[in-house]
């Protein structure tokens, strides 16, 4: 525990210093699979001068209650994320003529997607694929990419989501293993101790902040899961039972949701980049 409290008062730290900085504000629009927020593709010849996020736009073929498909968390956890972790890291990050960070969000289908070695997507128990989508996913990760889908609850959409990446990389060769607590990964920066369960924040402020399971009991073990290659590197990373990137997006909203949530959600996230980008 000493360790653990350890690690979530250097990242409280660095970032209540700078979350002034980020406004996250509320935002209209329907429909799934589509942002609310014009998505930011990667221009044409643009060369990344350093770390840049890139979020998996990809199809769903219903909609989550609680989700909205690829967009889910976007963009304020993309952005939120790479300023923190050009904060806690040493890490140079890519930044536009503003002074802001590149985010890209990059279709499964663009070529765009092999300059990105870690990419992130939410909600993924929506996700449908393509038999062109397949073969370009497989090659992504064939070619040394990392996947992170997080956000995804219960029973029903882990099953839809390990049905479609299976087609990606089937499980006789890339079985899917739970990540034992003792791995590097969980104490690549921080030592994490346990996976922590993050709930939107919409569902905390509706229990009370009394539950952080949004499922109940079909969702209420967190998992940190992952597909690994034969040499060990790790493919996909998936945090089911948990919305760590709510950690990242919501950060400036509640002040008791960023005391109960973000040092957890940064460690891991920093973690699991440091991890990925080292591996």
């Amino acid at each position: 525990m000493r360790h653990r409290q350890i690690a979530q008062i250097g990242v409280a730290g660095v970032v209540l210093f700078a979350v002034a900085s980020v406004a996250v504000g509320q935002w209209s629009g329907r429909g799934f699979g589509r942002s609310r927020f014009p998505p930011r593709f990667k221009p044409a010849g643009h060369l990344d001068q350093g770390f840049t996020f890139c979020r998996l736009m990809y199809t769903s073929d219903h909609r989550d209650p609680s989700g909205r498909g690829w967009s889910t968390d976007y963009p304020f956890a993309d952005i939120n994320f790479m300023i923190r972790f050009s904060e806690i890291t040493s890490t140079h990050v890519d930044l536009d003529g503003e002074g802001d960070p590149n985010h890209w969000v990059v279709p499964i289908s663009d070529d765009a997607l092999f300059s990105c070695p870690f990419v992130m997507t939410s909600d993924v128990g929506t996700m449908s694929l393509t038999t062109a989508e397949v073969e370009q996913l497989r090659a992504y990760f064939l070619k040394g990419g990392f996947l992170w889908v997080d956000d995804f609850w219960g029973t029903r959409a882990w099953e839809q989501w390990s049905r479609e990446i299976g087609r990606v990389l089937p499980e006789s060769d890339y079985p899917i293993l739970d990540l034992p607590i003792d791995h590097e990964l969980f104490r690549t920066m921080f030592n994490i101790l346990e996976v922590p369960q993050i709930a939107n924040i919409r569902f905390w402020r509706s229990t009370g902040g009394q539950s952080t399971s949004e499922r109940g009991y079909d969702s209420a073990v967190p998992h940190f899961r992952v597909i690994t290659d034969d040499r060990e590197r790790i493919l996909v990373a998936m945090t089911h039972n948990t919305d760590i990137q709510d950690a990242w997006e919501r950060e400036a909203e509640d002040p008791n949701f960023f005391k109960r949530f973000a040092p957890d959600g940064y460690a891991l996230g920093v973690n699991v980049l440091l991890h990925a980008m080292t591996h």
